[in-house]
């Protein structure tokens, strides 16, 4: 039974996302799921996460009490998943690529269900600046291919700037030194855990928001949820203690969804089998809903 049937003055983001909105709407949101999971280093099941999110997005309303927005005023297009389940990464890069490049062409901003971190490559490629909220650089080589430790330095190797790269959330003894000087001989700009405590989660995504706008106008943010505290992520498997707070990645989606450059996110690295009580498909879904509310914002004006 739905929640709008037991209190039709509840309507759930789970309504909003089958179709439900107003009348007259301000844009369209286009969602599309990556069940990317094949070669993942950390092994497991993202290849289920897609639906996952989506079954989560039903505990949620979809009014954001604190700005006023009711996410109704939006459309959503939900495109389904690619049929890319039983492939590999570098087999699944171009329907990934291509469906997100035509999906921005249509709306106003295009989120991507994955899957695992793989898919930030292909889902990348036509933007102008990345920013990724990661506990990780993703640097790893590229010896074996494309996996999910490694979209970044793929990017690289594709000819992408490190300096339209911006890196947020880094973690002390989560990362080689190795991969920590890639990063800084290719120009990326990456801030660990400590400073976003120092200065703040709003304070640091705007100002990497800024850096990247002088970068071109398709800003593409990852969302890794490993970047998470893994009690609050513990369906990802590369989080670990001392991570970010669920509300602390809502405060910086809605940032994100308020830039105008900002056309795509993706949302990464969630293993429902490991999940427990769906803490990291909500937490998922909760930053999606945030992208919305400033999405919102961006187009109300």
């Amino acid at each position: 039974m739905s929640v709008r049937a037991i209190d039709p003055n509840w309507p759930s983001a789970g309504e909003w996302l089958a179709g439900e909105h107003a009348a007259k709407t301000i844009g369209t949101l286009t969602m599309l799921g990556a069940p990317v999971g094949l070669g993942s280093l950390s092994g497991g099941r993202c290849d289920l996460a897609p639906q996952a999110i989506r079954a989560a997005l039903a505990c949620y309303s979809t009014y954001d009490v604190e700005f006023g927005r009711d996410l109704r005023a939006l459309a959503v297009h939900d495109c389904g998943d690619l049929k890319i389940a039983d492939l590999r990464p570098e087999q699944a890069a171009a329907p990934i690529r291509e469906a997100v490049s035509k999906a921005v062409r249509h709306s106003a901003a295009v989120v991507i269900l994955g899957g695992d971190n793989s898919i930030t490559y292909p889902a990348a490629k036509s933007a102008t600046g990345l920013l990724t909220f990661d506990a990780h650089f993703d640097l790893r080589a590229l010896d074996n291919g494309l996996t999910n430790g490694n979209p970044i330095r793929a990017l690289l190797a594709d000819g992408f700037p490190g300096g339209q790269i911006v890196q947020i959330g880094i973690q002390s003894f989560a990362n080689s030194r190795a991969y920590a000087d890639v990063a800084r001989q290719a120009g990326i700009t990456f801030i660990t855990l400590e400073q976003v405590r120092l200065r703040g989660i709003e304070n640091v995504t705007a100002e990497a928001l800024t850096q990247l706008s002088n970068s071109g106008d398709f800003i593409y943010v990852d969302f890794d949820l490993d970047v998470l505290d893994r009690t609050f992520a513990p369906a990802a498997s590369g989080s670990r203690p001392g991570g970010l707070a669920p509300w602390e990645l809502r405060r910086a989606a809605r940032l994100c969804g308020l830039h105008p450059r900002v056309r795509a996110i993706d949302l990464v690295e969630i293993d429902p089998t490991r999940d427990v009580a769906d803490t990291t498909s909500l937490a998922a879904a909760a930053c999606l809903l945030s992208f919305t509310s400033g999405l919102h914002q961006r187009l109300r004006g």
